[in-house]
């Protein structure tokens, strides 16, 4: 297999698992059959950038575009597309955009179509996966999940404080 080929592969893994923050070199580079340090000197010469120059980029477009479509704060904008530390993801936003996520929100928001409710995002983005009572994966969302997501967006008031 040529050497394309492979970064390609490897790239395509980074594309689909962008948002985990566990995604790591080894685990990349053994998606093109090289060691960490082969992959990192031939992923560059390949795309002009690091493997991790690549994947924060992926995750800064990502975060640019829930900024100004969904009503999620900046932090859990920053924990769903694979970052950490919210330092750490300001700083590489605003190096990337010239802008912190915040005056990127204000600079975007209100052009288009309101922000889709953040509880909707968060169900889309699989950000609830590990909280208590979060809606299975396996499953569609039931008509009572999206009548809380309402409920909680219109009111700011607990769901279940409705007593169903």
């Amino acid at each position: 297999m040529d050497k394309v080929r492979r970064m390609r592969l490897a790239k395509d893994a980074m594309d689909r698992g962008w948002a985990d923050p566990g995604l790591d070199l080894s685990a990349v580079a053994a998606h093109a059959g090289y060691s960490r340090f082969h992959f990192l000197r031939a992923f560059k010469d390949v795309y002009g950038e690091t493997p991790g120059q690549y994947l924060t980029h992926r995750r800064i477009e990502r975060a640019q575009d829930l900024l100004r479509t969904a009503g999620l704060s900046v932090t859990e904008i920053c924990h769903l597309v694979g970052f950490s530390s919210l330092g750490t993801f300001s700083t590489r936003f605003k190096a990337r955009t010239g802008l912190t996520p915040t005056e990127y929100r204000t600079r975007h928001v209100g052009r288009g179509a309101a922000l889709i409710p953040g509880c909707y995002a968060m169900l889309w983005a699989g950000g609830f996966a590990n909280a208590p009572g979060a809606v299975p994966s396996d499953s569609a969302l039931t008509d009572s999940a999206i009548a809380d997501c309402a409920i909680t967006e219109k009111h700011g008031e607990d769901p279940t404080a409705y007593g169903d």
